[in-house]
């Protein structure tokens, strides 16, 4: 009877010390302040969204409305419509688009997992100087490097190509230092464990690594879509068959007045992608890191 005792003690102790220490005043505080921080940030989709839905001559009404009083399907059925009449047909805008980003995407992931899986988990002379210098490359501004990135993919051949966009974005620092980041916390024992049951470096990295490092590869696909998906290319691609559909869109913002409505669309459109992708992403990635965290 007294272990009974103890133990319902014990666990009546533990139930004590896990009720948080705050008043419902307080968690009230808490979470009007986190409606208020959502609110912020769902309101500039909502307005742009909104706006795509306005008649012309509710997007000029001052003071401007929030939501839509008319709503209508308008601006785009115009927006492609004045995109049937160019040369260049609406698909091949969209296929270089996606092209050129699932490409860069695929390739950045395999460049950046395969070069961070050698630099985190095995020893060699330079190891800690290369990565040095992905670190300084972190710091530099596309505008700093676009001169001599021009020069490479000239004297390459590859300008007026998707390959002037794809090629480059394998490489790019941020890949290879988030990957790099998150495989140093996975125990290099299970590595061994692995070998030891046969596996070689290849069953090593695609069986064991990639699954635990699942936040970092979710997060870099994010990162490289909203990079690749609103690159213009406009630096580096000059034929009209050969443009993307950010830049073919962003044509159509500058028409003028009369095109007011069919910009508004064109923002929905360009955002609408990355959302999509950020937001299917989001919820694997908190599930990936709540249930991961494997330690020696």
């Amino acid at each position: 009877m007294t272990e009974r005792r103890k133990k319902q003690r014990h666990q009546a102790a533990i139930l004590k010390r896990r009720q948080p220490n705050r008043s419902r005043a307080g968690d009230l505080l808490i979470y009007l302040f986190l409606i208020l921080v959502a609110a912020a940030m769902v309101f500039p989709l909502v307005f742009a969204i909104s706006s795509a839905l306005k008649p012309l001559d509710e997007l000029f009404m001052f003071p401007p409305k929030v939501f839509a009083q008319n709503p209508t399907l308008d601006n785009f059925q115009d927006l492609f419509v004045t995109m049937g009449k160019s040369w260049v047909t609406f698909s091949r805008y969209v296929f270089n688009t996606v092209f050129i980003t699932a490409v860069g995407t695929g390739g950045h992931l395999i460049v950046a997992s395969m070069g961070a899986f050698v630099l985190a988990k095995y020893e060699f002379p330079g190891a800690k100087t290369f990565f040095n210098i992905v670190v300084v490359a972190l710091m530099f501004n596309g505008y700093v490097t676009a001169i001599p990135n021009y020069l490479i993919i000239n004297a390459l051949g590859w300008i007026d190509t998707c390959w002037a966009i794809i090629v480059p974005a394998f490489a790019a620092p941020i890949g290879l230092f988030l990957m790099k980041q998150f495989m140093e916390g996975l125990p290099m024992s299970l590595i061994e464990a692995a070998k030891i049951d046969g596996a070689n470096e290849w069953k090593v990295f695609t069986g064991i690594v990639m699954p635990n490092v699942k936040p970092a590869w979710l997060t870099l696909i994010i990162f490289s879509v909203q990079s690749l998906w609103n690159n213009k290319a406009a630096t580096f691609i000059y034929s009209e068959e050969n443009k993307t559909l950010v830049y073919a869109l962003q044509q159509i913002q500058s028409g003028g007045i009369a095109r007011t409505g069919q910009a508004a669309a064109v923002t929905v459109i360009v955002m609408l992608v990355p959302v999509v992708i950020f937001i299917l992403s989001e919820s694997q990635i908190l599930e990936t890191m709540a249930n991961s965290g494997l330690k020696d």
